[in-house]
């Protein structure tokens, strides 16, 4: 069997690293071996290079096209992914350990960010305790601080589903945003938040590589404690090269951008997300109940769907283990849901077609006729 028709036949629904548009795959080999014509690989090239400045500027200038992102922010590359920027944001945006930071938090990636924030400043958590993360409570339960440095959220939780329908309203508070596990699947209004970042692996590129979008009136004030390749400033003024930046996760992310470009843009990724979680939520609508879905319908991701297979209305451990089977059997891969949640779960990212989405609903059906209606 061919490469490409291996590729055809596999689709990674994996929640990160996720898939890559195959266009880019190909391209990328090209680069692997002989990046632009200049004899060496993309993995070789110093970043003190005018082909590296050259990648990174046409990368930054990318992304400031696609999101319309307003002169005023800087796009800085960074490693570290977005665990390194749960450190990072405080780092930059506090003056002491004093100060007092909002966090909404909405699921897992949330609840580790206001973890790692307590290191470094007095956090406050905005809503009330929850113990299963299926909505977001309504603003009239949410507790803000008198004056608090920032409020954070995270657009889109991973583990749990749960997606911002709308930008959170926090006045002229200063507004950090996670974004990573839906940047670049529809538009944003950078121009609400203070700072945006994005770990790359899940839309738009490969691990190891992190976006931050940062207001430049922000930058000058960093604390001494904080480290300095997560130094906004510093790396502002180095380009995002203070260290030997991830050059092969910034290629990457230059092809999927140029990707997007060529397929519609944000315009194109939006109808088509909203198309195939579409598709997924009238196929587990219409089983009686033999797929459950978790979130409650305002809050769903249009791009990581958790659900359960049903037996007698009630989850069914062994059903999900063979649905996980035959899954996988037909090339339905990374469809296990996260290891503290259980059950399944499809990650519909931007590299994730309509078509793609189709199959998987396709054997959905087979396995609900297979295992409920003849049984």
């Amino acid at each position: 069997m061919s490469q490409e028709r291996l590729r055809e036949e596999t689709i990674n629904f994996a929640a990160g690293p996720a898939q890559l548009p195959y266009e880019v795959l190909t391209e990328a080999q090209k680069g692997l071996l002989n990046y632009n014509g200049h004899g060496m690989s993309i993995l070789e090239i110093t970043h003190r290079s005018p082909m590296f400045d050259q990648l990174n500027q046409e990368t930054n200038d990318l992304i400031r096209t696609l999101l319309n992102v307003p002169d005023n922010y800087k796009i800085l590359f960074l490693q570290g992914g977005g665990t390194g920027q749960f450190a990072a944001v405080p780092l930059n945006l506090t003056s002491s350990n004093e100060d007092v930071v909002d966090y909404i938090v909405t699921g897992q990636w949330s609840g580790k960010a206001a973890k790692e924030a307590e290191k470094y400043a007095k956090v406050n958590l905005v809503l009330p305790k929850q113990d299963k993360y299926t909505y977001i409570p309504e603003p009239v339960q949410w507790s803000f601080s008198d004056k608090p440095r920032y409020v954070y959220y995270c657009a889109n939780e991973t583990v749990h589903g749960v997606e911002w329908p709308e930008i959170p309203a926090v006045g002229e508070t200063l507004l950090v945003c996670d974004a990573s596990s839906n940047f670049l699947t529809r538009s944003m209004d950078v121009s609400s938040h203070a700072l945006v970042y994005a770990g790359v692996q899940k839309n738009v590129g490969c691990a190891g590589l992190t976006v931050v979008i940062v207001r430049e009136d922000l930058l000058g004030s960093v604390r001494k404690d904080c480290p300095i390749i997560w130094d906004y400033t510093t790396q502002t003024k180095m380009k995002s090269a203070y260290n030997t930046p991830n050059v092969w996760g910034i290629y990457i992310l230059n092809l999927v951008l140029k990707w997007l470009q060529d397929n519609g843009g944000l315009e194109a990724m939006e109808t088509n997300s909203a198309a195939k979680s579409g598709i997924l939520f009238d196929m587990i609508g219409r089983s009686e109940g033999f797929y459950s879905l978790i979130v409650e319908p305002k809050y769903r991701s249009r791009v990581n769907i958790p659900f359960r297979v049903c037996k007698d209305d009630s989850p069914n451990d062994e059903l999900e283990a063979m649905f996980l089977k035959e899954s996988a059997e037909r090339g339905l891969l990374n469809l296990k849901g996260y290891r503290l949640v259980g059950g399944i779960r499809a990650s519909l990212y931007n590299a994730v077609s309509v078509m793609d989405t189709k199959k998987l609903a396709d054997f959905m059906r087979w396995f609900y006729e297979e295992y409920k209606l003849r049984n």
